[in-house]
């Protein structure tokens, strides 16, 4: 018996354990969708200069107010959570729509960023953070060190 008439009979007839545990493995594959819902996670750029550190995330489609922003020890929290309502009623029917989106992110502040004064802004759908970098850290440039 060939390798592919093995594959073919096990395709034909799945088991008992592959059809009970099917939903799951479907979800755990498939981590992109649950329950036929796109999950996303916007992306986010960070960039550094001298003076400071800039996080950039793309969630179009949010309000200023959805956002909230915390500072924790070292860690920066980035959160947000929008809800939309659609009714219609006519003399037959009523429909209504829900939409309901959210998403978390959190990163280690490195120890020179000044945590009092951090800024954000939200702007045609990107949320910018400026983590300006405290002044021994401004102070500090790089150093080329000559191998001997």
């Amino acid at each position: 018996m060939s390798t592919k008439s093995l594959v073919k009979q096990n395709e034909l007839i799945p088991s008992t354990f592959n059809d009970f545990f099917r939903p799951w493995n479907e979800w755990f594959e498939n981590s992109s969708s649950l329950w036929g819902r796109e999950l996303t996670v916007p992306a986010v750029n960070v960039s550094e200069n001298t003076k400071d550190f800039k996080v950039s995330v793309a969630a179009p489609g949010m309000k200023k107010d959805d956002f909230k922003i915390d500072v924790e020890g070292n860690m920066l929290s980035i959160s947000a959570e929008t809800k939309q309502e659609k009714e219609e009623k006519d003399e037959k029917y009523t429909k209504k729509e829900y939409n309901y989106s959210s998403f978390s992110r959190c990163f280690t502040l490195p120890d020179e960023v000044n945590k009092e004064k951090i800024e954000a802004t939200y702007e045609n759908g990107l949320l910018q953070l400026v983590l300006p970098k405290t002044e021994e850290a401004k102070k500090l440039s790089g150093k080329h060190i000559a191998v001997k």
